[in-house]
């Protein structure tokens, strides 16, 4: 009841500045809408890499990257503020704290696949079931995203978040394959991008996409690991937070 009183409160805020949301949800559409047209004037470009089918998978990925600027904004604006300071003389742990912070993004997420894959529908995106696991599929790289906003909400201060999380945004975009096929660079590169989750998310939105299921467990578990990974380095860095203040 802690965790659901504090997500409600923190829903509350992000309907309070409907701007970063919608900018959120609209970037990644205005994204589909350039390269459709693009890959209309110009014929030539590869249907492999800037056709629909293979372009939307990956803008999905890159607008959940901005749930990581969101949150960590609207953590680090509350500990430069004195409401954190007052709840923690509540009975609520670290992961109170973080599960609080994490729920109200997961309607954001599906939001914002949603969006991007009815925009894509009225650009050649085939209408098929297999949309709706390829829903379902995002909601695993949003948890990274929101674990990654997580640390930088408890790490930076508001003024340092907006920096670091452009940063991050950026990387998830060029580090995915969303722009460009990593087989198409192959070596050093492509092994650095296979090493991170970036990449395999997109690779399993794609697979869900085109109803290849069997390729989805291997690159879901490998972004769900590093999910695992920053929400323990959040939780322990948001504790240390909590001791120090």
């Amino acid at each position: 009841m802690r965790t659901m009183a504090f997500a409600a409160r923190n829903a509350r805020e992000i309907v309070r500045d409907p701007l970063s949301a919608l900018f959120g949800i609209g970037f990644p559409v205005v994204l589909i809408l350039l390269i459709s047209m693009m890959k209309r004037s110009v014929p030539e470009m590869p249907a492999e890499m800037f056709g629909i089918a293979a372009f939307t998978p990956g803008m999905a990925v890159f607008g959940l990257s901005f749930l990581s600027l969101f949150l960590g904004m609207l953590i680090a604006n509350d500990r430069s503020s004195a409401f954190l300071m007052r709840l923690f003389a509540c009975p609520m742990t670290g992961a109170d704290y973080i599960l609080g912070y994490s729920l109200p993004m997961l309607p954001l997420a599906l939001l914002q696949g949603a969006v991007c894959y009815v925009t894509a529908l009225f650009f050649g995106l085939p209408v098929s079931v297999n949309l709706l696991p390829g829903l379902a599929v995002l909601l695993v790289p949003a948890m990274l995203f929101i674990a990654l906003g997580l640390l930088l909400g408890s790490l930076f201060t508001a003024t340092q978040v907006g920096g670091a999380a452009s940063i991050l945004v950026n990387l998830a975009a060029w580090l995915s394959g969303t722009w460009f096929s990593l087989d198409m660079i192959g070596g050093v590169f492509r092994t650095l991008c296979n090493l991170l989750p970036f990449a395999h998310a997109v690779e399993a939105v794609k697979a869900a996409m085109n109803g290849e299921y069997s390729a989805m467990p291997l690159h879901l578990v490998w972004v769900a690991g590093y999910a695992v990974v920053f929400y323990g380095l959040a939780v322990w860095i948001f504790r240390r937070r909590m001791r120090g203040a």
